[in-house]
């Protein structure tokens, strides 16, 4: 089984659903998550989620001394242009890992090993989304040449210090897939030989609710409820169906936003092993 460890960057403070999340990784024990956090180390985190206890500013220091940058941003989000450059910066943690990966933390994550299955553990990068790298969930080989890719990006140097500009999703997407409208075929006929181009999965998950790319059927006709249960993702459109994860940023953004945490979680603690309902209402237990 190739080895996987998906590296996330963290300061401030945690989210409310952050104990779900941690639960949804520990249903996926074969993976490791590497946490570098100001927050504090969660009671009871799974064996397979780490953290490193830092400050921002240390983060940002460690970013300079490896990329020779002047990295020093204001706010955490800008730690998401530094994604592509993960692989460089964690090369320690790093060591022996056959795959490393970038995301977020507003997703619930199913039975990942049954979408990054053998198959796709052959490719060099898989992405989450069919048309773009997925900043929400992406794995990289990891190899010279893939933790050095971000170098081929015009001027990375520049689009890594000032505000974010999704980095990871646009201008890093290009080193791997250009001409997008073109069929995949003759992408592969005039880029068969470009080492970054070959050997890339760019598979729609349809992971995120409410998203700009259509549900399965080709409508925006979106799920409404998704059901976590014992590491298993499901929603109310597709029956028993199972999902990688699910990101719920616009719910986040939107009908989430400004209410009280009381108010948009419903499960006890001690129930949460059991499952829950993933909604715009929030995070719910299970019907009996």
């Amino acid at each position: 089984m190739k080895s996987i460890t998906i590296i996330i960057p963290y300061f401030g403070t945690w989210p409310f659903w952050f104990d779900f999340f941690l639960i949804s990784c520990a249903r996926n024990p074969s993976i490791r998550w590497l946490f570098f956090t100001d927050c504090g180390v969660p009671t009871g985190a799974p064996h397979n989620v780490q953290f490193t206890e830092m400050t921002f500013a240390e983060y940002k220091q460690r970013a300079r001394d490896v990329l020779r940058i002047e990295f020093d941003p204001a706010a955490p989000y800008k730690l998401c242009d530094l994604r592509p450059a993960y692989g460089l910066i964690h090369r320690e943690e790093l060591q022996g890992c056959d795959y490393w990966g970038f995301g977020d933390i507003d997703v619930i994550y199913g039975n990942l090993r049954a979408h990054f299955n053998e198959h796709r553990l052959t490719h060099q990068l898989i992405s989450c989304h069919g048309r773009r790298i997925s900043g929400h969930l992406t794995l990289i080989a990891n190899t010279e040449l893939m933790r050095t890719a971000f170098y081929r990006v015009p001027d990375w140097q520049q689009l890594m210090l000032g505000t974010h500009v999704a980095l990871d999703e646009r201008a890093f997407s290009r080193v791997f897939l250009r001409h997008r409208s073109w069929p995949k075929w003759l992408r592969n006929w005039v880029f068969g030989r470009d080492p970054y181009m070959r050997n890339v999965d760019f598979s729609e998950t349809y992971s995120t609710v409410c998203a700009s790319v259509p549900w399965l059927d080709g409508s925006f006709n979106f799920p409404t409820t998704w059901y976590w249960r014992d590491g298993s993702l499901t929603n109310d459109l597709t029956g028993a169906r199972e999902f990688p994860y699910l990101h719920f940023v616009q719910w986040k953004q939107a009908d989430w936003k400004g209410r009280d945490k009381l108010e948009l979680v419903t499960v006890a603690r001690d129930d949460m092993d059991r499952g829950f309902v993933i909604s715009a209402r929030g995070i719910n237990a299970l019907a009996s």
